[in-house]
């Protein structure tokens, strides 16, 4: 049997009942882009074990988005001109934090620069 996202959009709202449509795509997105063949979601363990292992990804960069976030508000208050080389490698590590994201609803590694 082949697996739809529309299934697996269904799997997701058992799992996470209440969860708004917005979040249900999102993390069908998420689910399907962690694995080399969607099919392996039809599985309920291989779909608990993608659960839990996007879970952590996604806390993790929410995580590291939150902080890089502080540190941008904090660089915003700077003058431009007088940026110091630590403020530049915040703004080095704020686009290595938003490539993670992007990264994770992309689904595989982007190229690196």
């Amino acid at each position: 049997m082949k697996l739809t996202c529309h299934e697996l959009a269904a799997r997701i709202e058992q799992m996470q009942p209440g969860a708004l449509p917005r979040d249900v795509a999102r993390l069908c997105l998420l689910l399907a882009n962690s694995v080399d063949d969607i099919q392996q979601l039809g599985d309920h363990d291989k779909l608990s074990e993608a659960w839990q292992q996007i879970g952590i990804r996604l806390q993790a960069a929410t995580d590291q988005h939150a902080a890089m976030t502080e540190e941008l508000e904090q660089l915003a208050r700077s003058d431009p001109g007088n940026f110091t080389l630590e403020q530049i490698w915040v703004l080095i590590r704020a686009i290595k934090v938003q490539s993670q994201v992007l990264q994770l609803y992309v689904g595989r590694p982007l190229p690196q620069v």
